[in-house]
This record gives C-alpha cells, sequence and structure tokens, in this order.
C-alpha cells in the first residue's frame, strides 16, 4: 500500500488533503481510483489507513478509515555523520541509511575528503537529498523522514554529537573485535548514538584523537578495508539488528 506524509495543515477530523508531488505519483503513476487506500502518515507518527474520495488536477481528499501505532522505528535515535564521499555514493549511503533505520543524517567535510563541495550549490544539493531521504521513507514504510541536514565542518559535528549517549568511530586501525562487540552490547535501550564514517581517505589521525578526546569509541568492522558507503552501512545494519525489538 502506498505510504506518504502529511503535515497537520493537511488533516481535518477524518479528512487528509493530499497535495504537492503525492497528487501525480497516485494518480498517474499508480493510477489509484476513488475507493483505493493508501497510507498516510500523521504528524505524530502514526500510521492513518485512508480511502480516496475525491481526485483533482492539484490535490486529492481522501477519509481517514483508522489509526494505528506504527512501531517500526529503533528504540535508539542513531545519527550518521558522514564524510563527504565522490560522485553518487552520498546518494546510495542516504538510500540504505533511512531504510536502516537511521534518525538522522550529517554531511561532514573532512581533511580527508577529496570531493570539492561548491557551498553556491549546497542548498539544492541537500534539498535532493532530503528528497532521497523522504523516498526511502516512503518504499521502507518508515514513520518519520529523516533529516538531511547542511554539509559541516568535522570540528562542528563532533561538538554536535558530544550531546548524544555514545559516539562510535569505525576505524581500520582498530583491531580488537571483542572490546567491539563489548561496546556495541553496552548501549542502552533507548539511548542516542552518534556514528562517524570517514570519506574516501579515511580519518585522519588529527581526527580520531579530537574524537577520542570527545568521548568517542574506536570499533572495528573486521580485518577487511571497506569502501566509506559499505562501511556506513555495514555499521548501520550492525545497530539496526541490535536495537530490533521482540
Amino acid at each position: 500500500m502506498f505510504r506518504f506524509f502529511v503535515d497537520e495543515s493537511q488533516v481535518s477530523g477524518k479528512e487528509l488533503t493530499i497535495s504537492g508531488g503525492d497528487v501525480n505519483h497516485i494518480k498517474n503513476v499508480l493510477r489509484m481510483k476513488p475507493l483505493d487506500e493508501v497510507e498516510a502518515v500523521l504528524p505524530d507518527g502514526r500510521i492513518a489507513t485512508c480511502s480516496l474520495r475525491e481526485l483533482t488536477d492539484d490535490e486529492i481528499i481522501a477519509d481517514v478509515l483508522f489509526v494505528e501505532e506504527s512501531g517500526v522505528e529503533l528504540g535508539n535515535k542513531i545519527t550518521l555523520y558522514m564524510g563527504l564521499p565522490k560522485f553518487d555514493k552520498m546518494e546510495l549511503v542516504i538510500q540504505k541509511a533511512v531504510e536502516l533505520g537511521v534518525y538522522r543524517i550529517v554531511p561532514v567535510s573532512m581533511k580527508r575528503t577529496v570531493v570539492k563541495f561548491d557551498p553556491k550549490k549546497a542548498k539544492a544539493k541537500v534539498a535532493r537529498w532530503q528528497a532521497i531521504a523522504e523516498a526511502a521513507s516512503k518504499q521502507s514504510k518508515r514513520a518519520i523522514i529523516p533529516e538531511v541536514g547542511q554539509v559541516v565542518s568535522f570540528k562542528d559535528a563532533l561538538a554536535e554529537a558530544r550531546g548524544l549517549d555514545h559516539i562510535l568511530v569505525p576505524y581500520e586501525c582498530a583491531e580488537d573485535i571483542t572490546r567491539t562487540r563489548e561496546i556495541i552490547y553496552g548501549i542502552g535501550e533507548g539511548e542516542s548514538v552518534a556514528v562517524f564514517i570517514g570519506p574516501e581517505g579515511g580519518i585522519d589521525e588529527k581526527e580520531i584523537e579530537a574524537a577520542a578526546d570527545a568521548g568517542a569509541k574506536m570499533i572495528t568492522l573486521g580485518r577487511r578495508i571497506l569502501r566509506t558507503e559499505t562501511a556506513a552501512i555495514s555499521t548501520l545494519a550492525i545497530l539496526m539488528f541490535m536495537f530490533e525489538t521482540p
């Protein structure tokens, strides 16, 4: 069943107004008709099953049939601080991170970042990334659309991450897999987690020192050297497995 997100202005009692790009998708892509059913994620995260009533060129009116709790979100909020990768790898990471349950994604410019990020194009780039997050949220039946933040420096990212309960940094020089397991198993229910992933060139030694000073724990993902996008997806997959409730 097609899922979309609504804000408070689109909800009026037992009636929903669907607008924007969702109208075209429902009418022209899915070719839905009156009485067909869709799912709407309400502002409080609950899921409303709705029946389409009126379809026009600009909006769709739907009737709410019933509302239920989603139960799909992880109990632990994970923020991914992603060192900017080259080409379209960031888009891949955002898509897969959303599917794996990430709460927020922050692009980070780091010392070994290869890509040259043009500040003049930042607004458009972040808007595209946010659109990818929204599409992935709909596809994976999320109850929220994770925010993709503006590009920040490593220093600013680390300062922000200090406010979370745990900071994890996958690092190729970390070797003790037993210690890594202990660190992950030690994350309590409901605690927030920051994950820092380096760019293609890896995390600089001075950045590792700064992270350690901020309380970060270095973890290993095994003996093999992973690409930056693989490291991000692997770490989030491990955490998702740990944080999923029965």
